[in-house]
């Protein structure tokens, strides 16, 4: 007959901070980097959350602290590639976007695309951006915009209420 092995017991809170700051935190970490090092640099940065538990849990903003400890980790050595990141849908997803959507979000800076993603893709506000980040929501806004505008230019798209000359339309 075989021993079963409980797994040890997670330190309190530990659980229902995972559940709360996963998602957030690997979706601005995949904008950021792409699918496979930004899931990779969350679970990085939940072991480290692990690990330090005693000190993240009694921070303000530690889903801000670990989205920064994994930009760090990423930035300074085992994943940076030095090439914009691969933005392809998941194996498996259902592709329902403009084909050059990736391409163009690979061309904005980090922050812009951060920015326009989960504002745009999973619809969260500019000041949970802004916690999550680490910057002033009227920077996350500057980021947003200029991302916007920059996507707008590479997939020839005009903004909403103008026309190609930047004059607005009148019917809404």
């Amino acid at each position: 007959m075989r021993q079963q092995i409980d797994d040890p017991p997670l330190a309190p809170g530990f659980e229902e901070f995972v559940l709360a700051t996963e998602p957030p935190l690997r979706r601005a970490l995949v904008a950021a980097y792409g699918y496979e090092d930004g899931r990779e640099a969350a679970a990085d940065a939940l072991a480290y959350a692990w690990e330090h538990w005693a000190r993240v849990r009694e921070m303000p903003n530690a889903a801000g602290y670990l989205y920064r400890v994994a930009r760090s980790s990423v930035s300074h050595g085992r994943r940076w590639r030095r090439r914009p990141p691969l933005l392809a849908a998941p194996p498996g997803a259902e592709h329902r976007f403009e084909p050059g959507l990736p391409a163009a979000l690979a061309a904005l800076s980090e922050r812009q695309r951060v920015a326009v993603v989960l504002v745009h893709g999973f619809g969260y506000t500019l000041r949970e951006v802004a916690e999550l980040t680490g910057i002033k929501v009227t920077t996350v806004q500057n980021h947003l915009e200029r991302g916007l505008t920059r996507l707008r230019d590479r997939l020839g798209v005009t903004a909403p209420g103008t026309t190609k000359q930047g004059v607005h339309d009148e019917h809404h």
